[in-house]
């Protein structure tokens, strides 16, 4: 009789966190910022086509880092839930809390179950109706959520985007302000100019669909 190969669950944990991160190291980073009207999703992303930043419902917006074809998985999954939700019962239902639980708990059963953990970090984004009131939840590949304040950053340089951050960023910014503060934390922490950017807001003077692609001429240049 085969004996099964046994491995330390602790270990097995270990590396399929290392395994993980390494992952999600090799992926362009992506933050997002108050300002004074709502909140500014900033990455790089030399593609034109395959988007990290999405709308997903209302006021709430989806970004993701790591491997594309499973945060885009998970973004599918994100705005059917968003959908029936809002159908079952009512569009004030879906909040961006509701949705990084289901994300939390979907990645937690992946990295506990699975082989192979999702390669990804995602973020999701609400702003109340006034604007006055942004939620920032970061959720990690094995399924921990944060609930961030004023800034976040995901991806392989998150923490030196986080300290840069910190020294940058100002209450009540206009958007303007906002993304100049994102683009020189992105050329601080990278050490070297960008090779594309692709950028969002939610924006609470856009009405109920808050989400707008910022135009070419919103972009920071280099």
């Amino acid at each position: 009789m085969t004996i099964p190969f046994y491995v330390n669950p602790e270990q097995q944990v270990r590396e399929k966190a290392d395994f993980a991160r390494k992952g999600i190291a090799r992926g362009r980073s992506i933050i997002a910022i108050d300002y004074a009207n709502g909140v500014l999703i900033l990455a790089e992303n030399p593609s034109k086509a395959l988007h990290k930043i999405s709308e997903m419902y209302d006021r709430i917006a989806f970004a993701g880092v790591g491997k594309y074809n499973e945060f885009e998985t998970l973004r599918k999954a994100g705005i059917r839930q968003a959908d029936l939700m809002g159908y079952l019962y009512s569009r004030e239902d879906v909040t961006a809390m509701g949705l990084a639980t289901a994300f939390a708990q979907t990645l937690g059963a992946i990295f506990t179950r699975e082989p192979k953990p999702f390669e990804v970090e995602v973020l999701i984004v609400e702003i109340s109706e006034g604007g006055d009131e942004h939620r920032l939840f970061r959720v990690s590949y094995d399924g921990t959520l944060y609930d961030e304040r004023n800034f976040v950053a995901i991806g392989g340089k998150a923490e030196q985007l986080v300290e840069v951050l910190h020294e940058l960023w100002e209450d009540d910014m206009t958007l303007e302000r906002a993304v100049e503060v994102g683009s020189e934390a992105f050329r601080s922490a990278e050490g070297r100019e960008m090779e594309g950017w692709e950028a969002a807001v939610l924006d609470f003077s856009n009405g109920r669909r808050a989400f707008r692609r910022l135009t070419p001429e919103e972009l920071p240049t280099g």
